[in-house]
């Protein structure tokens, strides 16, 4: 049996850059090298030409490679943190809130570990399947333990979380409709990282650490960072909207298969999967009700820690356009993530 000894009530915030630099822009041209030319030598003598400090500042700004261009249609809002730096090496739309899908999950493991002083080897079961292999039954038992969005309240609140909110209140049960950004889930590993109880982050990255190829519901979680980064890397990834059956079963490693026979887990009849969001139609007819954000358009999210020692917080948060196949929208979010990647990857 883990114990865990008490933690300190509030947490100072974890600070992200105070002031980002504003993103480069997308259509930002690399500036085209020098021709680097010597004029042929005459028979008067004469020096021969240095290479000038433009042509080396262009040569170097021509083999940098330039920030991702998102496609048209997607949207995106990513921050790409550098531990060592304490900077922010890219960021992009920050603040937007996104429909949160299975990445809240990490603020629940959180909350659920930082509640008590000992985990019984059940939850312990229900924590690796859930974070592993983005369990979404285990993620509803401990969202009803945990009382819903009381949880995403006092996560929001301890670790100063600007952006994060429960979801709307006709939709208690369905956690993946809490709102994050991608300011919110890098403050989030920060936290894991340098301020969190180390029984705590240890358990929680160390599952991360470990992310299934697949999904306990059949879909290929591989995408994102772990298709377009190399190790070392640990990541939390989230979808919704695609269905609940994926259109090609992810073939499991044996070496990675994840599963909840362990334990027993019962789903709410009201629980959203992260999969297959419900239609806005059944949201009653009420007045300035709550907007669930991108609610109708499919989520793909790549989260997590990359580099020795951790170096890079990468968050990536993506919305498609409605009836993008999970194809197509794996494509793009892969091809973003390693866009970012080789930008903002240390020299």
């Amino acid at each position: 049996m883990m114990r865990f000894k008490p933690l300190v009530a509030a947490v100072a915030a974890v600070p992200l850059v105070a002031a980002c630099a504003p993103a480069a822009s997308e259509t930002e041209a690399a500036a085209a090298p020098g021709s680097g030319r010597v004029a042929e030598a005459t028979p008067t003598p004469a020096a021969t030409p240095a290479t000038t400090p433009a042509t080396t500042s262009a040569t170097r700004t021509a083999a940098r490679p330039k920030q991702p261009k998102v496609p048209p249609g997607t949207t995106a809002g990513y921050v790409v943190f550098d531990r060592k730096t304490g900077k922010i090496t890219s960021h992009r739309n920050s603040h937007r809130p996104f429909r949160s899908a299975s990445v809240v999950k990490i603020l629940m493991a959180i909350d659920f570990l930082e509640s008590r002083k000992s985990v019984t080897p059940q939850d312990q079961a229900l924590l690796k399947v859930m974070l592993r292999a983005s369990d979404d039954n285990a993620a509803t038992t401990l969202w009803q333990r945990g009382g819903q969005k009381q949880i995403i309240q006092r996560m929001a609140r301890k670790l100063q979380l600007a952006d994060t909110t429960p979801p709307p209140e006709y939709k208690p049960g369905f956690w993946g409709y809490t709102a994050i950004s991608a300011s919110d889930i890098t403050r989030t590993y920060r936290y894991l990282l340098d301020r969190a109880d180390p029984k705590v982050s240890g358990l929680i990255l160390g599952h991360l650490r470990k992310a299934a190829k697949c999904g306990t519901d059949g879909f290929d979680q591989s995408f994102g960072i772990p298709d377009a980064v190399p190790r070392p890397w640990a990541v939390k990834q989230g979808w919704s909207g695609f269905g609940t059956t994926p259109p090609v079963p992810c073939a499991r490693a044996s070496t990675t298969s994840v599963t909840a026979s362990t334990t027993s887990v019962t789903a709410s009849t009201t629980s959203v999967t992260e999969r297959a969001a419900r239609p806005a139609a059944s949201v009653p007819e009420q007045a300035a009700l709550p907007v669930v954000p991108d609610l109708g358009r499919p989520v793909l999210h790549t989260t997590g820690l990359v580099g020795t020692g951790d170096r890079l917080i990468i968050v990536l948060l993506t919305a498609h356009p409605a009836g993008a196949s999970w194809q197509e929208s794996v494509k793009r979010t892969t091809t973003l993530a390693k866009g970012l990647y080789l930008y903002s990857r240390p020299n």
